[in-house]
């Protein structure tokens, strides 16, 4: 017998900053991606930032992190800095933002609440592996907060652009409230009634897709089971047909002096067509170009010693660590990983380091200066990629996507019972 699950994505009722046009200094990025020094940055702008709750810090004279978080959350509540909105809605979110290039995108996604299910019930599927340390922060976080402070970031497949386009409606009308983040733009839309019950039952119609926010979405079904009423996660939906969805690769930069580029290069050309990056050429449409049809990556070394290694057909790929399943196998991220970044850490005198970035100018700009040993430059993983992972079951290694721009936080809250 079949049993009948709840729908998988609703509206909610939010909580929200009655700040006017003061939100722009109340809002921040991910908690997960906020450096030490760009929490001060954030807490300095006002008193009422979010990042004093998602990256709370311990009382003057010691005490409960967490605990604090908790009651200063409760005196915003009480001081009406945050007020519930009057009943159950989406909130339709377009950001304006700008790559590298210059090129000008909009991506549009919905605020709403997700079922937080185990990922056995295969409704929510995840691409990254989790680490306890994560998950038992932000545990304790919810635990005495009892709200979602920020969202977690899902695709909805939606092959025939059925969400893409009822959102898109959405964002052609004059939004109701107007930020800035970093950057930015951000343009918000309540949406309430039968429109929102539309919206939803689009979103939730197949399986949904972590982008960003595995360990929140873990967080939030071990929470769920600890109080059976909590049972939904604030998630931040975006249609895998939206136009302005954009992953960025994480390029490689690795540390540690000794390695010799033409030793490496004899041992890659058991893999790659080998080739030499002439000095005036455009790193990252030169990359573009030879990833076109096979597995395509840039070394760069100190000297302006740059390589081009393109995967020959055929190529043995019995190796240590490229992954499980073909899904994994076939990625760029991984091949790159195994067969030139590991060669690359194996290869010196010194004990290596790696660091990672989207930005390709910072990864050769550590080269140039010496202060790297190497440099990879990747091309970026493809959306139907993250799904085919996740539906086989498996994960990508580290570092495989850069989901941009990154979901604000502060935007809106749900109260988790």
């Amino acid at each position: 017998m079949n049993v009948k699950l709840p729908p998988l994505v609703a509206p909610l009722r939010g909580e929200r900053y009655a700040a006017g046009e003061r939100l722009s200094a109340l809002l921040a990025p991910p908690y997960d991606v906020i450096a030490h020094e760009d929490r001060a940055r954030y807490a300095a702008r006002d008193p009422h930032n979010i990042v004093h709750l998602i990256l709370p810090e311990a009382p003057p004279g010691g005490g409960d992190r967490y605990a604090s978080a908790a009651r200063l959350l409760a005196a915003w509540r009480e001081g009406g800095v945050l007020r519930p909105d009057p009943g159950e809605s989406v909130y339709v979110v377009a950001q304006d933002y700008a790559l590298d290039s210059g090129e000008r995108r909009t991506r549009i996604g919905m605020l709403a609440a997700v079922r937080a299910e185990p990922f056995a019930s295969r409704r929510v599927r995840p691409h990254e592996q989790t680490h306890s340390a994560p998950k038992a922060d932000r545990l304790a976080l919810l635990r005495h907060t009892r709200t979602n402070l920020e969202s977690i970031f899902l695709l909805a497949p939606d092959p025939d652009r059925a969400l893409a386009r009822a959102l898109a409606k959405v964002a052609s009308g004059v939004p109701a409230v107007r930020a800035e983040l970093d950057g930015v733009g951000l343009r918000q839309w309540l949406v309430s009634g039968a429109p929102a019950t539309d919206l939803t039952r689009l979103a939730g119609r197949a399986q949904l897709y972590i982008a960003d926010g595995h360990h929140r979405y873990e967080t939030a079904v071990a929470y769920g089971q600890e109080h059976p009423e909590a049972d939904r996660v604030l998630s931040f939906i975006v249609s895998a047909a939206d136009p302005g969805l954009t992953i960025l690769p994480t390029h490689r930069i690795v540390f540690g002096q000794g390695r010799d580029p033409g030793k490496l290069v004899t041992a890659w050309r058991e893999w790659f067509e080998v080739g030499r990056v002439a000095p005036c050429m455009d790193r990252v449409e030169r990359l573009a170009e030879l990833g076109r049809e096979r597995t395509a990556c840039i070394v760069a070394f100190p000297g302006a010693y740059d390589v081009s290694l393109v995967l020959k057909p055929g190529a043995p790929l019995d190796v240590p660590g490229l992954g499980r399943t073909p899904a994994v196998r076939s990625l760029d991220v991984a091949r790159v990983e195994a067969l030139v970044v590991q060669q690359i850490f194996g290869a010196g005198t010194a004990t290596p380091s790696i660091a990672y970035t989207p930005h390709p100018h910072e990864a050769f700009e550590a080269v140039r200066s010496g202060r790297a040993a190497a440099a990879v430059l990747l091309n970026p993983t493809k959306v139907e990629q993250v799904f085919a992972v996740a539906d086989a079951g498996d994960v990508m290694p580290p570092k495989s996507t850069y989901f941009v721009p990154k979901v604000p936080s502060g935007l809106v809250l749900r109260a988790a019972g």
